[in-house]
């Protein structure tokens, strides 16, 4: 033994006094081979986004880049086709009635519906709610809320890199009735640089909207007052300002009106740092970061609550649907499962 622990001794002061690396995980970067900084994403064969709960213990969820929204049955361990295509459906929330309505996109491929339609989780049978805006078609439409009237406030940016397809000259804010169809942008340019995830407190008198542009560049989490007819008034409120790292995306709300906001990168993007690590960043309702909830992978993109007593919060990050128990119930526009 004395002469193992003697070799063993000698092995490693040679390692130190040579410089040879005792792991391949101390191992530099060949310098002299590389043309390049770092591993770069060329594409994604799959992007989960918009996750919505169904009285029945289902959760759906949008699957932008294969075209398709995906159910997760209860107790079943994959999910699968629900629908497909979907017209690039992004943001999904079931109103009142269990019809689950869709923000249709336009990135990742194109191909996208540019509206927004209600399903029949029985039939699959879509009826479109609103397609466009003055006669002119929508962006992308990207996510959704509903208030107790069943008014959807969605919202309508664009990521893509081909602008030339786009009809209207800003990326807005709309509210839809689907009693009659009726369309009105409540926040237009001079409210919101590009808004993405949406979200209405439970008193119905505050609208916060995630707010990220990454090129101008603004990632913002706002909160506007609105009247008694559900329309914006008065001045913007900021909660958040996320700096130069990955902005906001989606996000949902709890019953103390607590917002869940999915956010941050653990990977370098284009146009942004590392300095917000990719989670859930959950705030008060008049902005103060409560804690960030860590997200396993890249890049997360939404969340929704779910589960019998509702205490379930979904997320979807990249390929993978992850879910996370929490101790204050969600809130949302149907009653609990059944």
């Amino acid at each position: 033994m004395k002469k193992l622990c003697s070799r063993l001794a000698c092995l490693a002061l040679f390692a130190c006094l040579t410089g040879a690396p005792t792991s391949p995980l101390n191992a530099a970067p060949p310098a002299a081979l590389l043309d390049g900084e770092r591993l770069e994403a060329v594409t994604e064969l799959v992007f989960t986004e918009g996750p919505a709960y169904h009285a029945d213990g289902s959760v759906f969820f949008s699957e932008i880049a294969n075209n398709r929204i995906m159910r997760l049955m209860p107790g079943a361990d994959s999910a699968d086709v629900f629908l497909q295509p979907s017209g690039r459906s992004n943001g999904l929330m079931f109103n009142a009635r269990g019809q689950l309505i869709a923000c249709e996109g336009n990135e990742r491929g194109g191909l996208g519906g540019r509206r927004i339609t209600s399903i029949d989780v029985v039939t699959k049978q879509r009826t479109v709610l609103a397609d466009n805006f003055n006669g002119r078609r929508f962006n992308s439409p990207n996510d959704l809320c509903l208030d107790k009237q069943g008014r959807i406030y969605f919202t309508d940016p664009y990521y893509g890199p081909d602008r030339d397809q786009l009809e209207l000259d800003e990326e807005a804010v709309y509210r839809v009735d689907p009693a009659d169809g009726t369309v009105v942008r409540i926040l237009g340019r001079e409210h919101v640089a590009r808004p993405n995830g949406i979200a209405i407190a439970s008193d119905q008198r505050t609208l916060f909207v995630v707010d990220n542009h990454p090129l101008q560049p603004v990632r913002k989490l706002w909160a506007f007052s609105l009247d008694a007819n559900g329309i914006p008034t008065g001045e913007r409120r900021e909660l958040h300002d996320f700096g130069a790292g990955r902005g906001g995306d989606g996000m949902c709300v709890d019953r103390d009106d607590n917002l869940y906001v999915t956010a941050g990168a653990n990977r370098l993007y284009t146009n942004q740092n590392t300095d917000n690590p990719a989670g859930v960043y959950v705030f008060s309702s008049v902005g103060k970061l409560l804690g960030i909830i860590p997200s396993p992978e890249d890049m997360i993109t939404n969340c929704c609550f779910g589960g019998p007593d509702l205490k379930t919060l979904y997320v979807t990050a990249g390929k993978t649907l992850w879910s996370i128990r929490m101790k204050t119930a969600g809130q949302v526009t149907w009653p609990a499962a059944e």
